[in-house]
């Protein structure tokens, strides 16, 4: 596949964090706790991809290799239950633009860690990113909704532990497959999450059953798609790039917010959403001028 290709998945994987919240919302609507809601979301979406597993060719992996992508899996699993937990106590547009500085801390990652200075167009694509997350998320000068400290620090730490583990899925385990690695990191994720909310719901019978549906659709878009897909795509994109494909997440989040629970969506957010989608572009604009010049 040409590099495009992965690029393009990539920004598949940040699709599927933007239908999340929507089905979180339905959930906590239907009674269920954000323990239950985490709880569920990992434990079904580890299930689905080790079984998954099951039936593609087995593949070797040493216990080191494995140990690194298990601990990879921490940070995945500490941005659901952060996340989610901002939800608690702020509305759910500032919450997604303290998640989104993941956006930045991608590119500073790559700074620190690579030495690598973003490019012009990274860079101009960062800032309408941000711009255009504001508009989306329909926060004005106004009104930016209920503000609580305590849900403002849990937004920041999801868009830490989010940017951490787009960062790690790009650099660790490279040659493990794709489904493999993603079933590790699921599980690493798991096990966090079951370490901080300890899963008593499971021998609640009539809970476990009212969350199942939750936990599927919450399982299979936000813990085995992202992950596979960018254990595909992000060792190719590299870290910084990435996480702006990533950012693909707020348009679905907005464009699901109008079409299934009936939000009203201004049109400066629809302004947003289009400006979130051309800063992707602006992203790309330097892997566009490689493929030209590759085939000519």
């Amino acid at each position: 596949m040409k590099k495009w290709h992965y690029a393009f998945i990539v920004f598949l994987g940040g699709c599927c964090y933007g239908i999340l919240s929507t089905f979180v919302k339905l959930a906590y609507t239907a009674g269920f706790s954000v323990a239950e809601v985490t709880g569920a979301q990992y434990l079904f979406g580890a299930l689905i991809t080790w079984v998954l597993i099951l039936f593609t060719k087995k593949h070797k992996i040493t216990r080191v290799q494995a140990s690194k992508l298990l601990l990879s899996g921490i940070p995945f699993g500490l941005t659901g239950i952060f996340y989610y937990q901002s939800l608690q106590t702020l509305n759910a547009s500032l919450a997604i633009i303290l998640l989104f500085q993941f956006v930045w801390i991608g590119t500073l990652f790559e700074k620190i860690i690579y030495k690598k200075n973003p490019t012009l167009e990274k860079v101009v694509s960062i800032l309408i990113l941000l711009i255009g997350s504001i508009l989306a998320a329909g926060i004005t000068l106004e009104g930016g909704g209920n503000i609580a400290g305590q849900g403002i620090g849990w937004g920041l730490l999801s868009a830490f532990t989010f940017s951490t583990f787009i960062f790690l899925s790009g650099s660790v385990g490279k040659n493990t497959p794709p489904l493999l690695k993603s079933g590790l990191l699921s599980t690493g994720g798991l096990v966090v999450v079951f370490v901080v909310f300890p899963p008593v719901y499971l021998v609640d019978l009539p809970t476990l059953i009212g969350v199942t549906p939750y936990g599927l659709l919450l399982g299979l878009f936000g813990a085995v798609l992202p992950p596979l897909l960018y254990s595909i795509g992000m060792p190719r994109t590299g870290p910084g790039l990435g996480t702006i494909l990533a950012a693909s997440e707020l348009p679905v989040a907005v464009s699901m917010s109008a079409l299934v629970l009936g939000e009203h969506v201004s049109m400066s957010q629809w302004i947003g959403v289009v400006l979130i989608l051309g800063g992707i572009g602006v992203s790309n604009i330097r892997l566009s001028k490689a493929k030209v010049l590759v085939e000519y």
